[in-house]
């Protein structure tokens, strides 16, 4: 769908920069009554958001200076620490500039997704995130706002691209498991709609170069997941003495159900992490993850969005993950 904005989609200030010819910036000056815009245009520009039906939000009339940059950042599920730790980044880098971040929440749903993703338009500058739905889509709602997506292995052209590199953590780890003696080590993976994520890939490639058996399990993202998901596995397969998993939080309820089933870990049952969140120095044993720098990733993210405001496309960025030992494997 080209030519107009989304049906159902607020009408942002880019529409009607757009439909009357001339610059976000001009549009911003006519609807704010600043100076350096002849009358002629500025009555063309009110005109035109008068006949679109444009209603300024309430972000834009004063929640943020309109001389202030604002970002928004959609995460699926504030109440994962990982993705707090990348807010944080990405507002201590934002604070350099003197930046503003709004962060929203999609609870990991699509609907809510592509709710946030209309609203955008009229409330920030740029974006940035983790998104489910395919670049086309967003690249539609956007409208031409410079995007920085995180975690995605192809994003669309015009997008920022921040990729997430566990391979050689995920490598190591299975390498430092297998050297210690484990001979029976599964993962507990995170549904992609339905399909494999990469860092399984990564797990069930290097346990095939040392002729080891796979064990692949499904959690939810949350401790209680992944204590549900952990009690399926053992009860399937009790032979098991390690587990890797997608991420801390769901390292942390498979470690919990382990020593509930009676596994001394990590005498008899291993377990590591993808993240290297804070937390995970928190639970006892500590646990050990392939560590990622969550507050680069959102540090980057905004440098992203500055390259794309000044009208350059970024390279993409590579954070790589590195093995983290502690106390669970």
């Amino acid at each position: 769908m080209t030519g107009g904005p989304v049906p159902g989609k607020r009408i942002t200030i880019r529409d009607v920069a757009k439909s009357a010819g001339v610059s976000y910036q001009t549009v911003s000056r006519a609807l704010n009554d600043k100076g350096e815009i002849d009358t002629t245009t500025k009555q063309r520009v009110l005109d035109t958001a008068k006949r679109l039906g444009y209603r300024p939000s309430r972000f834009a009339r004063g929640l943020v200076r309109q001389d202030s940059t604002s970002v928004g950042l959609v995460i699926p599920n504030l109440l994962n620490p990982y993705f707090t730790e990348v807010a944080a980044g990405a507002l201590e880098a934002a604070r350099r500039r003197d930046w503003h971040v709004v962060v929203y929440d999609t609870a990991d749903d699509d609907a809510q997704e592509l709710s946030t993703l209309g609203m955008l338009g009229s409330q920030v500058d740029a974006v940035v995130g983790y998104f489910g739905q395919p670049d086309d889509v967003i690249d539609r709602y956007t409208g031409g706002m410079p995007v920085v997506q995180i975690g995605r292995e192809v994003v669309g052209s015009r997008f920022g691209q921040i990729r997430v590199d566990g391979e050689d953590g995920v490598r190591a780890a299975v390498a430092h498991l297998a050297d210690s003696g484990r001979r029976h080590i599964g993962m507990l993976d995170h549904d992609h709609h339905g399909k494999a994520s990469v860092r399984y890939t990564w797990y069930r490639e290097s346990m095939a170069e040392r002729g080891l058996p796979t064990y692949a399990g499904v959690a939810a993202q949350s401790i209680e997941g992944g204590q549900r998901a952990m009690a399926a596995m053992l009860g399937e397969h009790p032979e098991l003495d390690a587990i890797l998993t997608y991420n801390d939080v769901i390292a942390i309820g498979a470690m919990f159900q382990a020593r509930l089933l009676g596994r001394r870990v990590p005498a008899e049952f291993a377990v590591i992490g993808f993240d290297g969140l804070v937390i995970g120095s928190m639970v006892e044993p500590p646990l050990s993850s392939v560590r990622i720098d969550t507050r680069e990733v959102g540090a980057i993210a905004i440098g992203q969005v500055g390259q794309l405001l000044a009208g350059s496309k970024p390279d993409i960025a590579t954070v790589k993950g590195t093995l983290l030992l502690r106390g669970s494997a």
